[in-house]
């Protein structure tokens, strides 16, 4: 008999039987037809082939094109990672400068480091210390006059607590200076399917990466890269070739091909009809004092800082258990989960008797100002210099070769090539302990003596 200790302890997973407040989007539902797995084949001459795209790939691209309202469409086997890549390579060929709010994924770092990004640096801002924030549409006007040569404008939306950035305002600046303005949607792919289209696309961002598996019924590692015009296009398929992988999986693009069709055919009015559901539970979560973000924000995600009911720490993810919730996310002060159609009357009911064990006060953190560290080196130089592991206790004045980020997924403290200054050391001290590291620039010798 095989044994396979990923495979049962996915099933020991499996037998707690907790209501799936996380991705993916299919909660383990029965969506996908029975013999998906016996379709994992390779690219022959009548399967087409993902990176060509000419046959029954491209017809399915075009779907989805439709679908969101994009000139072009991507897909992605490799999830949003690869659609970012291929995003901001093609945003690259007008220039290296561009202008990212500070609420970055690691794979857009990444990325920066690999294709020599210069990035330039907005802080989002909040009122509610306990959340991220968003950049403003008069933060991208001040960025872009002062920096003329800045080619396109990097935004998170939404971002993992459920904020809106304004993408329509973003996008009304960003083109009137001839800029493009690229959104990781990898959290909101449903926002088309809502019963007002907040998709990135609708609201006038030129690209936007999409992690379709996050919200929607489709395998994880589906996404897709939306382009909303052709000019835009034009070799993104060679792009997306030189990071992703040549054995597209055909059950992900079968999944990503089922999920297009089970919306065309009214699947959206699911997630439509879900609002209410959640306005209700967000509502409920308000009279139990629990502070959730403010402001326009995903319709679906429900956030609750749950640190001013004195929830705080390695006890959030204990609670939700003992009421039968896995969430996306605790981070210690706050608990995110993702809802989709697919969630059960069951898991709703869970999610209110948790909620309703709740008592908070209402009290909203003060946000703290964060200075933006100095920029020594650039990403690509630092992530690609001899590096040390150092100590946190030993870092402080130390060139970061690594983005860190205490809190995932919130505002990074330091990016590659940042000096890590006093307020940065201090934070991820408080948050890491000093037994933690990081990955930093090599001294030289003559440094080292100094």
């Amino acid at each position: 008999m095989i044994e396979s200790p990923l495979y049962l302890q996915l099933q020991q997973h499996r037998k707690k039987d907790f209501s799936p407040f996380h991705t993916p989007g299919h909660k383990g539902a029965v969506f996908f037809p029975d013999d998906l797995w016996r379709l994992d084949l390779t690219e022959l001459p009548d399967t087409d082939a993902l990176f060509e795209a000419n046959g029954i790939l491209r017809d399915c691209e075009e779907r989805l094109a439709s679908l969101f309202g994009a000139g072009r469409t991507l897909i992605s086997c490799g999830g949003c990672t690869l659609a970012i890549q291929t995003m901001l390579c093609l945003a690259s060929r007008k220039g290296k400068k561009i202008l990212f709010a500070r609420n970055i994924h690691r794979s857009a770092v990444n990325t920066a480091a690999l294709i020599g990004i210069e990035p330039v640096w907005i802080m989002p801002q909040s009122e509610q210390g306990c959340f991220t924030g968003r950049i403003t549409p008069g933060q991208v006007e001040t960025a872009l006059s002062e920096h003329p040569d800045i080619t396109a404008c990097y935004v998170t939306s939404p971002d993992y607590y459920g904020e809106l950035t304004d993408i329509a305002g973003v996008a009304e600046v960003c083109h009137r200076h001839d800029v493009l303005l690229l959104v990781d949607n990898a959290h909101g792919s449903h926002l088309a399917f809502l019963s007002q289209n907040k998709h990135p696309i609708a609201l006038g961002a030129d690209m936007s990466a999409c992690s379709l598996h996050k919200t929607l019924p489709v395998l994880t590692g589906g996404a897709v890269l939306n382009i909303r015009s052709a000019f835009h296009a034009a070799g993104a398929k060679e792009t997306m070739a030189l990071f992703g992988s040549t054995s597209p999986s055909y059950p992900i693009m079968t999944s990503i091909d089922w999920c297009c069709s089970y919306l065309r055919q009214g699947g959206f009015r699911d997630y439509a009809a879900l609002e209410p559901v959640i306005r209700e539970i967000k509502e409920l979560a308000a009279a139990q004092g629990l502070v959730q973000p403010q402001g326009d924000c995903d319709p679906l995600r429900i956030c609750l800082h749950t640190a001013c009911a004195g929830l705080t720490g390695d006890r959030q993810i204990t609670f939700c258990h003992d009421y039968g919730i896995e969430p996306e996310f605790c981070d210690g002060e706050n608990i995110v989960c993702i809802t989709t159609p697919f969630n059960t009357k069951r898991d709703f009911d869970r999610l209110k008797t948790m909620i309703r064990a709740l008592s908070g006060n209402g009290t909203v953190p003060h946000p703290h100002p964060f200075p933006l560290p100095e920029q020594v080196l650039s990403p690509r130089a630092a992530v690609f210099s001899e590096t040390e592991e150092v100590p946190l206790s030993k870092a402080g004045g130390r060139i970061a070769a690594d983005s860190a980020c205490p809190c995932p997924p919130g505002i990074p403290v330091v990016m590659p090539g940042e000096r890590i200054h006093r307020e940065a050391l201090s934070r991820m001290l408080r948050n890491g302990g000093t037994g933690e590291t990081i990955r930093c620039v090599k001294l030289r010798t003559c440094e080292t003596k100094n």
